[in-house]
């Protein structure tokens, strides 16, 4: 009777507490709390991740397959990296799977991004007028993917953090009109909160199907969640 009971306290999985210290704010506690906590973030670090992030991409990619060997990727916004480290694995870009054609990932980033193993990374501002023409000479062609788990710096204020995020969705999916390959796929973070409606009229002009998803690895209590638009049409 007592061994049943030692062994059902031993296997139980205990919640972290994190106690609160002299000048960190009760919101940093909960939020380390909450780390300590995610099994997503537990995930990560024992399947080498660079974040939890790498999981939303996993769960759209297993539900849509737009990531298949040989595909051409370009990552807006790709620090830490987590995005980039899935695509090279899923494109092949180290040419790990034999007899798969070999796919390419490029990263784009404001800041400089530490290097990830199979992908080019480059420091640009994908805003610039000239971002499209530079991504394409990188590639050396047109794109079968591009992605952008981007989110504006947080303003404390969540209608304007809404709408920023809607502009910088809106400002990569028109890089992506002008990069993407017929058929190609555009991924990309956004937040519920019904500010992105011209953003979703102009992907149903330029895709043939467009899905908005919330992949289990994005948090219960965040309103982000994800286009998926697939089949692209360049404008004729």
């Amino acid at each position: 009777m007592n061994g049943k009971k030692n062994s059902g306290r031993g296997q139980r999985d205990l919640k972290v507490k994190v106690k609160s210290a002299r000048g960190r704010k009760l919101s940093s506690t909960r939020w380390l709390e909450r780390q300590l906590n995610d099994p997503y973030v537990k995930r990560a670090k024992a399947e080498g991740y660079r974040g939890r992030a790498a999981f939303k991409i996993l769960e759209l990619d297993d539900r849509y397959h737009f990531l298949s060997p040989g595909g051409r990727v370009v990552d807006l916004g790709c620090a830490p990296g987590g995005w980039c480290q899935v695509a090279v694995a899923r494109v092949n870009a180290l040419g790990a799977r034999k007899g798969k054609p070999v796919g390419r990932v490029l990263g784009v980033d404001l800041q400089e991004v530490e290097p990830v193993a199979g992908a080019e990374i480059h420091q640009l501002d994908f805003m610039e007028d000239d971002a499209d023409m530079q991504v394409k000479d990188w590639l050396g062609g047109k794109a079968d993917v591009v992605m952008s788990d981007m989110a504006a710096a947080s303003s404390g204020h969540k209608q304007t953090d809404h709408l920023r995020i809607v502009a910088l969705c809106e400002a990569a999916a028109e890089l992506a009109f002008d990069v993407l390959e017929e058929g190609g796929t555009f991924v990309a973070k956004v937040l519920a909160g019904g500010a992105e409606g011209d953003l979703q009229k102009r992907l149903k002009q330029h895709f043939t199907k467009v899905a908005n998803v919330k992949p289990p690895a994005s948090r219960a209590d965040s309103s982000e969640k994800f286009v998926v638009a697939t089949g692209f049409r360049p404008a004729r």
